[in-house]
């Protein structure tokens, strides 16, 4: 069972030392700011559609 475990271990850092290719930095810089990017445009999109949303039912729903 313990040479399992060793075993499984093994291949696992083999798997990510050897076999995985790592992004550079730039890479993941520029993935990086892609993502933020697109979740402040997202976030301004959620943003408009709730302060149109509330503007409508304050005159569906004056008061």
């Amino acid at each position: 069972m313990f040479n399992k475990i060793v075993n499984y271990c093994k291949a696992c850092y083999d798997e990510l030392a050897h076999k995985t290719t790592w992004p550079t930095q730039k890479e993941l810089t520029h993935s990086a700011v892609i993502v933020l990017s697109a979740s402040l445009i997202i976030a301004l999109i959620v943003f408009a559609m709730d302060l149109v949303f509330k503007n409508l039912m304050g005159i569906v729903y004056p008061g």
